[in-house]
C-alpha cells in the first residue's frame, strides 16, 4: 500500500509536477520519495523500460523489479491520465530513488542504456457506439421514442472518453433533453462508479438522422470477382446522400460479379455488380429442346451474353436461323416447348 507520507510530502512542495510540452506525450510527474529499509533491497537493481498499470501513482516496485515491502510500495511518480502514455527520465528516477534511500549512488541503478521509462495507464475506452446506445435507450425510456432506425450525429464528432478499466457497466444517461420536431438533443452521460467521469462530466449535443440498410463489402473486392455471403454485410447508414441505386438487400449482391474494384465499407450500388455471365457473346452453345418423350440438341452461336436464367438469342451457323432460349447452364441454352417449330426449322 502506498504510504501516507506521500500526502505530507506533496503538501510540503517537495514533489514537482511537470507540465507537458505542447504536442508531446505528457511526462509522468514526480509524486514522492520516502526512505526504505536498506536490508530489503536486492544487491543489483535494474529499471524496467516499460510499465503498464491501472493505478494513478507509480511506485518504486513498478519501476524496479525485485523490490519488496516498504521499498516496493513507496510512491515515486504520478501516473498519466487514463488511457494515456507518458515518460519518466531515468535521471529523475535515480534522483527520486536516492532521496528515498532505495540507492546510495547513481550507479547502483542500471537503465540498460535507455534514457526514459514509458508508462501507460490502462483504461476502458468509451466508443461512439456506446454513446449512441445510451442515448437511444434514454430516448425510449424518457420520451417513448423508438430510435432504432436513426443514427446519432454528435456535434463535432464523438469525444474521446476513457474510464477506469475495471468498470464494465453500460454508459447511462444522467440528463437528456429532446426536440421531437428538429430531432436535436442534449445529454449528460456517465459510467456508474467512474471517478473520472464524475470529476469531468461528459456532455454531448447532436441530432438523430434517419438511416437505411446498405450492403457493404467486408474487404477489397477485385474486378471480376464473385461476391460470396461472407464477403458482404448489412449496415445502417444515414439516408441523406445515399441515392436510389444503393443496394439494401444482401441477396442482391451475393453471387454477383464486381464490375469494378469495390472498397471495404463503401456502400454497394446496383451499377457496381452484375450477374455472372456463363454464356458469352459469340460463344458456341448447345441448344436444348426437351419435352415429354422428346429431346433435341443442336449447336448454335450466342449473339448476346447472358447469366443464369437470362433469355438470349442464338443462331444456327449453317442455316442462320435465329431463336431465343433461356441460359440453363454454362454453354447451354434451353428452348421452351412453344418454340419446337422454330427449333426444328433452325436445324
Amino acid at each position: 500500500m502506498i504510504r501516507l507520507s506521500l500526502i505530507a510530502l506533496l503538501l510540503s512542495g517537495a514533489a514537482a509536477l511537470a507540465a507537458p510540452p505542447q504536442g508531446e506525450p505528457a511526462p509522468v510527474a514526480m509524486a514522492s520519495a520516502v526512505a526504505a529499509p536498506a536490508a530489503a533491497l536486492p544487491s543489483r537493481l535494474q529499471l524496467r523500460p516499460e510499465i503498464n498499470l491501472a493505478r494513478d501513482l507509480v511506485t518504486f516496485g513498478d519501476l524496479i523489479p525485485g523490490l519488496s515491502g516498504e521499498a516496493a510500495a513507496t510512491a515515486a511518480f504520478r501516473a498519466p491520465a487514463l488511457g494515456e502514455t507518458g515518460t519518466i527520465q531515468v535521471a529523475r528516477i535515480v534522483e527520486a530513488a536516492r532521496a528515498a534511500g532505495i540507492v546510495r549512488e547513481a550507479g547502483d541503478l542500471q537503465s540498460q542504456g535507455f534514457a526514459q521509462v514509458v508508462v501507460t495507464r490502462a483504461a476502458r475506452r468509451i466508443t461512439a457506439m456506446d454513446l449512441e446506445a445510451a442515448v437511444k435507450t434514454g430516448l425510449q425510456e424518457r420520451f417513448g421514442v423508438d430510435a432504432r432506425i436513426f443514427a446519432l450525429a454528435i456535434d463535432g464528432g464523438a469525444p474521446s472518453v476513457a474510464v477506469e478499466p475495471e468498470l464494465t457497466g453500460d454508459v447511462a444517461v444522467v440528463d437528456l433533453s429532446f426536440d421531437a420536431r428538429s430531432r436535436r438533443l442534449q445529454a449528460r452521460l456517465a459510467v456508474p462508479g467512474s471517478t473520472a467521469m464524475r470529476l469531468k462530466p461528459l456532455r454531448i449535443s447532436g441530432q438523430l438522422v434517419e438511416t437505411m440498410e446498405v450492403v457493404v463489402p467486408k474487404r477489397l473486392i477485385a474486378r471480376g470477382e464473385t461476391l460470396g455471403k461472407d464477403d458482404v454485410t448489412v449496415e445502417r447508414r444515414p439516408r441523406d446522400g445515399q441515392g436510389s441505386e444503393i443496394i439494401g438487400d444482401v441477396r442482391s449482391a451475393i453471387d454477383k460479379v464486381a464490375r469494378r474494384a469495390l472498397l471495404a465499407g463503401v456502400a454497394l450500388r446496383g451499377s457496381d455488380v452484375q450477374r455472372e455471365e456463363i454464356v458469352g457473346k459469340g460463344d458456341l452453345v448447345t441448344i436444348v429442346y426437351e419435352a415429354p418423350g422428346l429431346l433435341i440438341t443442336l449447336r448454335g452461336k450466342a449473339t448476346e451474353a447472358g447469366a443464369m436464367g437470362d433469355v438470349v438469342s442464338v443462331t444456327n451457323p449453317q442455316s442462320k436461323r435465329v431463336l431465343q432460349g433461356k441460359v440453363s447452364g454454362p454453354g447451354r441454352v434451353s428452348v421452351q416447348p412453344s418454340a419446337a417449330g422454330r427449333v426444328a426449322s433452325a436445324q
